[in-house]
Parts: C-alpha cells; sequence; structure tokens
C-alpha cells in the first residue's frame, strides 16, 4: 500500500453540509464522507506501522493495492477494519483497558487483513496470522476453525495457483474458492442483497469478525443457514419500506450501510442496536419484532454513521475545559449523558421521528402506532434540544445544526395527530422524565433536613430552599424508564398476543421486564386501580422510583390530589428523597400522596 501517496483535503461544499444539518444526506453527501473516511483510516494505518512494524502484512497489502486496488479500498473500508485500527492504537497508547486478546493477537490482525485483500486480489502468497480460540477471521470473506487447545496462536495462510488453505501443525482447512461458499471448517460473511437492481442494498451479513461488535470485539458466532434467510426475508420488507417511503434515505444507504451485524432477539418492542464513529457503515442490531422495526433501526444507526462522518470533519463543541462533566436527561436512555452523547441521540432521533412522520401516512395495519411514535419521539427530540441549544461550548457549526433539526422539529410539532395517540404519546413522555428525575436528581441535604423538621414540626407548607435546582447524580440502579412506554404500545398493537387485558394486569406487567402492575393499569386507563397498586409498591419499596413516578401519573389521570399530582409529576425526586429522610429519622414512612400534597403546596 502506497502510504506516500498525497492525501485530499476534504471539505462539505454547503449544499452537502445543509444536507445534513437538516438531518438528511443523499449519495453525493455520503460519497463525500466516505472520502474523508477513507484518508483517516490511511492515516491511522501509517501511524500504527510507525508505531509498530507491520512488516509482511504490510507489504503484501501494498502488492495486493497495486494490482487490485478496488479490493484493497473495499477491505479498509470496511466497518470492522475501522474498529480495528483504533482498537489496536488505544491499545498501544494505553488509552484502552487490556483485556483480551493479547496486543500481539491485536496488531497481527493486520496479516489478517492482508490476506483477506490478498485472496481477493488472486495472489500466491504465505503470511502468519493470529489465531482466535480455534478460529481466524478473515475479514470481508469469513472465519475458518482450527481444532486448537491454545486460545491464542499463530496460523499460515497459503494461496498457489487459486487454492488457498489456513492452516497449523497437523490441521488445514481449505478456503473455496468462491469464498461465500460454506465448507468444512469454513464460515463464510454472507452477503445479503435486496431489492431491485437499479435500487439494490448489497450489504455483508458479518457473524464471525471479531470487530463486528462495538464497542468491545467478541467471538464469532455464525448463524445458521435458517437464521440468515430469516435476516434476509425481514431485510428484504425492510427494505422495501425504505425505498417506498425514505427514497433519499435509502439512495444514501446503498453507498454507506456496509454491514450487518445480526444478535439474538430482544424483548418485543425493545430493539437493541449499536454503531461506532470509528466503524462507518457498520450497525449491529438484535433480531427485529418486523420489518418495519428493522426500518427504523436501520435509519436511527445510519444516522450515527452519517453525524460520525461529520465529526471527523469538522467539531460540533469545543474541547472540554476539564469542568466536572455535565449531565442531561436523554429520554431514550435510562443513564444521564454528556452533551456529546445527548447530541448523537437529537441527531439520530430526528431521522426516526422523519421516518414515523413518512410512515403513518401508509401504514394501514398499525395506524394508532404510527401517529403515537411520530408524535412520541418529535416531543422527546425537542424537549432533549432545549436543554443544550445555547450550550457554551457548541461551535458555530454545532449551534448551526441544532437550530436548523430545531426549525425542522418545531414544523413537525404542529402537524395535526390523532387525539388518542396525541394523548398516549404526552402521557408517555411526562412519565418517562418523572422516572428519569426521580432516579438521577438530588434535593441537596441541607433542604431535604429542613423540608424533614418542618414536617415534623406541622408547617404549613415545605421550605424554599427545597425548590433550588436539583444536582444530577447518575443512579446505576435506573433501568427499564420505557416500561409504561412498552406497555402503551402493546395497547396499541394489532397482535392478538400482544394485547393486555382489564383482569390481568399482574400478568401483563410480567411480559415487560421492569414494569410495575401499577403500570399495566395505567396503560388501561384504570387510574384507581393504578393508584391502590403503586401506594402497595411504595409501602414493600419506599425508594421504588418507578412507583413515584407511576403515583404522580395515576393522581393526573384520575383528576384527584391536584397538589401531590403536580408535584410528583414534576418533581418526584422531592417526595422520594423526603419520604427516605422521613423514614430514617422516625422509623415510619409517612402516607406519600399526604406527603405530596404538602410538598405541593406553597413553600414557607
Amino acid at each position: 500500500m502506497s502510504a506516500e501517496a498525497p492525501l485530499p483535503r476534504h471539505h462539505l461544499p454547503p449544499a452537502r453540509l445543509a444536507e445534513l444539518m437538516r438531518g438528511e444526506g443523499g449519495p453525493a453527501t455520503l460519497d463525500l464522507l466516505l472520502g474523508g473516511e477513507r484518508s483517516r483510516r490511511l492515516l491511522l494505518l501509517r501511524i500504527l506501522d510507525d508505531t509498530t512494524d507491520l512488516g509482511p502484512a504490510w507489504n503484501l497489502i501494498s502488492k495486493a493495492q497495486s494490482i487490485a486496488p478496488q479490493v484493497v479500498d473495499e477491505v479498509l473500508m470496511y466497518p470492522q477494519t475501522g474498529m480495528w485500527l483504533t482498537t489496536a492504537l488505544r491499545r498501544l497508547r494505553g488509552r484502552a483497558p487490556v483485556e483480551e486478546p493479547p496486543l500481539w493477537v491485536e496488531l497481527g490482525h493486520m496479516g489478517a487483513l492482508a490476506a483477506a485483500a490478498a485472496l481477493r486480489a488472486g495472489l500466491d502468497f504465505t503470511i502468519q496470522v493470529p489465531v482466535r480460540h480455534g478460529r481466524v477471521p478473515l475479514p470481508t470473506l469469513g472465519c475458518a476453525v482450527l481444532p486448537m487447545a491454545e486460545p491464542w496462536g499463530y496460523a499460515t495462510v497459503r494461496a498457489e495457483a487459486e487454492h488457498a488453505v489456513v492452516e497449523t501443525a497437523g490441521a488445514e482447512v481449505a478456503i473455496p474458492r468462491t469464498t461465500a461458499s460454506a465448507a468444512p471448517g469454513w464460515h463464510p460473511v454472507r452477503r445479503l442483497r435486496v431489492g431491485p437492481r437499479e435500487h439494490r442494498l448489497d450489504i455483508a451479513l458479518d457473524d464471525v469478525d471479531p470487530y463486528r461488535t462495538y464497542p468491545q470485539p467478541t467471538e464469532p458466532r455464525p448463524l445458521s443457514g435458517e437464521a440468515a434467510e430469516q435476516w434476509r426475508q425481514l431485510l428484504e420488507q425492510a427494505w422495501d419500506v425504505l425505498l417506498t417511503e425514505q427514497p433519499e434515505t435509502a439512495r444514501a444507504m446503498q453507498r454507506g450501510l456496509l454491514s450487518l451485524t445480526p444478535t439474538p432477539a430482544g424483548e418485543r418492542f425493545r430493539p437493541r442496536s449499536v454503531s461506532a464513529g470509528d466503524a462507518f457503515g457498520g450497525v449491529e442490531a438484535s433480531e427485529p419484532d418486523d420489518a418495519v422495526q428493522l426500518a427504523v433501526t436501520l435509519v436511527h444507526e445510519f444516522q450515527h454513521t452519517k453525524l460520525g462522518g461529520l465529526l471527523h470533519l469538522a467539531p460540533l463543541l469545543t474541547h472540554d475545559s476539564g469542568e466536572p462533566t455535565e449531565l442531561w436527561y436523554a429520554p431514550w436512555r435510562n443513564d444521564p449523558r454528556p452533551i456529546e452523547g445527548l447530541l448523537q441521540g437529537i441527531y439520530a432521533f430526528m431521522g426516526i421521528v422523519r421516518f414515523w412522520r413518512e410512515h403513518r401516512k401508509t401504514d394501514a395495519t398499525q395506524p394508532a402506532m404510527a401517529h403515537f411514535e411520530f408524535a412520541l419521539w418529535r416531543t422527546q427530540v425537542a424537549r432533549a434540544m432545549e436543554q443544550v441549544r445555547r450550550h457554551r461550548r457548541l461551535t458555530p457549526l454545532g449551534t448551526a445544526l441544532l437550530e436548523t433539526l430545531r426549525d425542522h422539529c418545531s414544523q413537525w410539532l404542529a402537524e395535526p395527530v390523532p387525539e388518542e395517540s396525541l394523548a398516549l404519546a404526552r402521557f408517555c413522555a411526562d412519565d418517562h422524565v418523572a422516572r428519569w428525575r426521580a432516579h438521577h436528581l438530588r434535593p441537596s441535604t441541607p433542604a431535604v433536613d429542613a423540608a424533614v423538621r418542618a414536617w415534623l414540626d406541622s408547617a404549613g407548607g415545605p421550605p424554599v430552599s427545597l425548590e433550588s435546582a436539583p444536582e444530577t447524580v447518575s443512579d446505576p440502579s435506573a433501568r427499564w424508564l420505557d416500561s409504561l412506554t412498552v406497555l402503551v404500545r402493546h395497547r396499541l398493537s394489532s397482535r392478538d398476543d400482544d394485547r393486555i387485558s382489564r383482569d390481568g394486569p399482574e400478568k401483563a406487567a410480567a411480559r415487560v421486564t421492569g414494569a410495575l402492575t401499577g403500570d399495566a393499569l395505567l396503560a388501561l386507563d384504570d387510574a384507581t386501580a393504578a393508584r391502590h397498586a403503586y401506594l402497595a409498591d411504595l409501602t414493600a419499596e419506599p425508594g421504588s422510583a418507578a412507583a413515584w413516578a407511576g403515583l404522580g401519573r395515576a393522581l393526573t389521570m384520575a383528576g384527584t390530589d391536584p397538589e401531590a399530582a403536580r408535584l410528583l409529576c414534576r418533581h418526584p425526586e422531592r417526595a422520594r428523597a423526603v419520604h427516605q429522610a422521613l423514614f430514617r429519622v422516625t422509623g415510619s414512612a409517612p402516607d406519600p400522596v399526604r406527603l405530596a400534597t404538602w410538598l405541593g403546596s406553597p413553600p414557607v
């Protein structure tokens, strides 16, 4: 590979930058981002070669480039190559925890990259590559499995006269001439090709590359043929949805969506997916509930890909000055997020809002669900943006990007949504933020102590000091804050086995991890029963953040105890903190509704 060739200077013309600032970006914009990413990969590879001698691997990949530059480019631009490069460099610089594999195995992966490029270029060669728990991954091609007892070792990849093998002492695996074919000891990287010829998506279904999972590498988990076919069918249906409803996004995905890493299915309505800025074009996703969910996942992670490419060319934030990290509410997360993570989420969920905005026009099977998702996520994205739109660390580009997204979101907020879906979306959005506040916001200790004294002295209201801004402290126990939202999705689903019934709220709650019986009753609009259920939960577990937030929602729905309802919906953290402090001081717990009513009265 010629490392001396001059690299281009990259910039985004105003029209292309404007596309990205709107959360969009067509094929031409993706080509510019890919060009920037290619230069970045070359620079990282050169840094790695300067840091540690890549030797025979560098020579072999350079030879492959001289006769098949397109092949080497495809190997270089493979998402997993980017993940490996940054992982190896971080380990060399001591910026990553020392974990498996040993460093020499990490660095030796360059030999596997060179072997894959040389095989695809049709070269005769011999090169040593690392073995990881008996497996030899060859990026973009597949993985050979050897009978080795040791976790780490070396194997030789040899190619001569169109015959290629991976071998160790006493064992050999033949690499099929058509590497996409399975063979004894050989698991190929499957390619999924879906859609009509002129709009075809060609993507690797990678279940064997160790760097296919983000941010930590993992061992190969080859799919069965039946599972791979299931993924192909789901992707074909999802691609049809995207071509019909998001044609410009689909055209860009044809250029910038390069690999899909399958993981086992999660809980219904709780898909898991991840991408990484270092793995441009790669998506790791759990098996989806259906094709629409997969389409949403691809849009979501492709947004991260585009923003990651932009961030490699221009910053949205100035460098952290070393001050304590500020943490913010992210409506799609359980935990508080730094501004860097919040911006990523805002950009990704703008794409999700855009998806549901279009999909609700065509979804004849579950229109209420589509309207609900559109209304929910436009509300949540707007709420997230308002927190940081004038943040001091935003660069001019960062400010312009947020203002552009905010303008678009404002227009979407004005679009009509059927009343039931709109009410449910607001209900779930408010519930999520209340649960988050109950977990992560801490009123000051002096203010809580003053409230305890005032309560015990039968004061007419809480102290003014309790209204001071609370501190954000990440609570590691905060999980499943979307439980009520998931139950609402079950309610809106057209599938019979998703339905929740009034005669079995406990069973309904048991189907959704983290859900309380009161949550299921709220999803069924039974506010009175929900109130009793939440109070029972607080008797058993007075510190339950979900029960404090849910109680406020139940009181609001029932139209009773307005001061308590208002306090618990807006500031459940105050009730939770004072209630726990009173229990510590007196050994008994006050009635939650009575305490919340007192805390919601005018301060003294």
